[in-house]
């Protein structure tokens, strides 16, 4: 009989699992919660990184140009509106590969249609939730929750978890985990259409550490209007954060709820009020994450994506770090088989150093550099040479790129993770 990968859930994670295990000749089957595959959701960076896996899964730089567009600057911009620092970002700043900004939703299905194409329909089964598991010598049995009320099981060699922040799998292996972690930051995303600023495509946080916007586009201009589609995010931490803790998270809100609080980030360059007023749709999303966790393993089973390493968004690389534990994890079975001591590598491999990325990005993450300036400034200056010397803000970042796994020489010299046409063998059963 030839071994079987479970994977709890079809996002981004689980797809890249899927078609990973697809490329090096692994049966699998994804069970996805919802229903129908829809393009829900706004933006997401894809790092250098991520785009290098891609590539080596067969997706080229059309395919992800017809979801998103190639970021070509990451900047950061004072209360006043002064550049704090800058870097050009992708092929511009000398990586083999772009990095993209995408509409998460579009990327979604075309990861979903490219799996399904290659896999067959059969592989992938929506409206399926898997909600438990238990092992035995000869595999994993999972217990699947249908969405007409039925309930199966079904039976596999290994399970991959990547059912996100609520996983079910995660909640069995760690039953006394903490809950997930909200330090009072709301964030308010949508898209707007409008022209693009600087660059074009750049990636931009204006404010301060408490107070901020990101602001990025997601597609390329029109080319008639000039119009992009515009992601923002706009991000407060609350002072009081009483009657926040558990209701009217991930909803849709009226802009008038927020705008107010971002009535004075106007500028020549930019109007952020009139920006957010002419978004079509808005919603009200924490900014939360979980505790790192001593193991992403148990026996046959394993963790990835959010539900091994759920973080705040604050370094654009929570979807690329779920890629790129897909083709880890690729790499481990390449070499130990579909076996225990494959999935007892990948944890070895990334558990602890991803832990501290969670960790880091809750001190802000690349945007500790607005803490820097709010400290020393307030957050208004006329030259941040004077307020944090060039030498020190490249260093940070320089720091920070090397512990999210895209320092640029490192990626480019760096041998494929999975070489072309491996192939995994039948584990051994010393394996």
């Amino acid at each position: 009989m030839s071994a079987k990968v479970i994977i709890a859930g079809g996002g981004i994670g689980g797809l890249s699992v899927a078609l990973t295990l697809n490329q090096i000749g692994v049966d699998c089957v994804v069970y996805e919660a919802a229903r129908e595959m829809k393009p829900l959701g706004v933006g997401i960076n894809l790092q250098p990184n991520a785009v290098r896996e891609l590539a080596d899964l067969g997706f080229t730089e059309d395919d992800l140009d017809r979801v998103g567009v190639p970021a070509r600057e990451w900047a950061l911009v004072g209360l006043n509106g002064n550049d704090i620092y800058s870097e050009t970002r992708g092929k511009g700043a000398g990586y083999h590969w772009h990095q993209y900004a995408v509409h998460r939703g579009k990327f979604h299905v075309l990861l979903w249609d490219t799996f399904v194409e290659r896999a067959g329909a059969g592989a992938a089964v929506l409206g399926a939730r898997v909600t438990g598991y238990r092992q035995d010598a000869t595999g994993v049995t999972v217990t699947i929750e249908h969405a007409d009320g039925t309930v199966s099981e079904d039976h596999g060699s290994l399970l991959i978890g990547a059912d996100g922040i609520h996983s079910a799998i995660r909640a069995q292996m760690h039953p006394d985990q903490p809950p997930i972690n909200w330090g009072g930051a709301l964030m308010w995303r949508g898209t707007t259409m409008a022209k693009p600023i600087r660059t074009g495509s750049s990636f931009v946080g204006l404010g301060t550490h408490e107070h901020r916007m990101v602001i990025y586009p997601i597609s390329h201009p029109d080319p008639e209007t000039g119009l992009a589609e515009i992601n923002w995010i706009a991000e407060m931490t609350l002072k009081d954060t009483a009657g926040w803790e558990k209701s009217g998270w991930f909803r849709p809100v009226e802009i008038d709820e927020f705008v107010g609080h971002f009535e004075q980030f106007t500028y020549d360059w930019l109007d952020v009020p009139a920006m957010l007023r002419d978004a079509d749709v808005a919603y009200e999303n924490p900014m939360i994450d979980r505790d790192p966790i001593p193991t992403w393993r148990d026996g046959r089973v394993a963790l990835m994506g959010d539900a091994a390493h759920a973080m705040y968004p604050t370094g654009s690389n929570g979807a690329s770090q779920a890629i790129v534990d897909a083709r880890v994890l690729g790499a481990k079975l390449v070499a130990h088989g579909v076996s225990e001591a494959a999935l007892a590598a990948f944890d070895e491999a990334l558990c602890g150093p991803i832990s501290e990325v969670i960790l880091r990005n809750r001190g802000a993450g690349p945007f500790g550099l607005l803490n820097m300036v709010d400290e020393r400034c307030g957050g208004a200056f006329d030259d941040i040479d004077d307020v944090i010397p060039e030498a020190e803000r490249r260093d940070f970042m320089a720091k920070y790129q090397a512990a999210a796994g895209f320092a640029r020489d490192a990626l480019n010299e760096a041998a494929p993770t999975i070489a072309p046409g491996a192939n995994v063998r039948e584990a051994t059963p010393a394996e």
